[in-house]
């Protein structure tokens, strides 16, 4: 009992030094032949993109203001002139 539970602190501790798939966190996916690094398939990747197009993963920070509509109102000419 005591040996399974120390094996799978072990693994654990090991696989977090491990680069891995951020999609299905399968280990040892950064060879240079692998065209889909940080993933592991094509499969992972198309998984990972269509989260982030399903806005499921942000990016911290602050909210961002509309600007581009800002400036469009500035640079938009007065109703009646021109």
């Amino acid at each position: 009992m005591w040996i399974s539970c120390w094996l799978i602190v072990i693994r654990e501790v090991t696989m977090k030094n491990q680069p891995h798939c951020p999609t299905c966190h399968k280990p040892d996916t950064w060879h240079k032949d692998n065209h889909y690094r940080p993933f592991c398939s094509e499969r992972c990747k198309l998984i990972d993109f269509g989260e982030w197009a399903a806005e499921m993963h942000r990016v911290a920070g602050e909210e961002a203001k509309n600007e581009e509509a800002a400036i469009d109102n500035e640079n938009a000419e007065p109703e009646g002139e021109g």
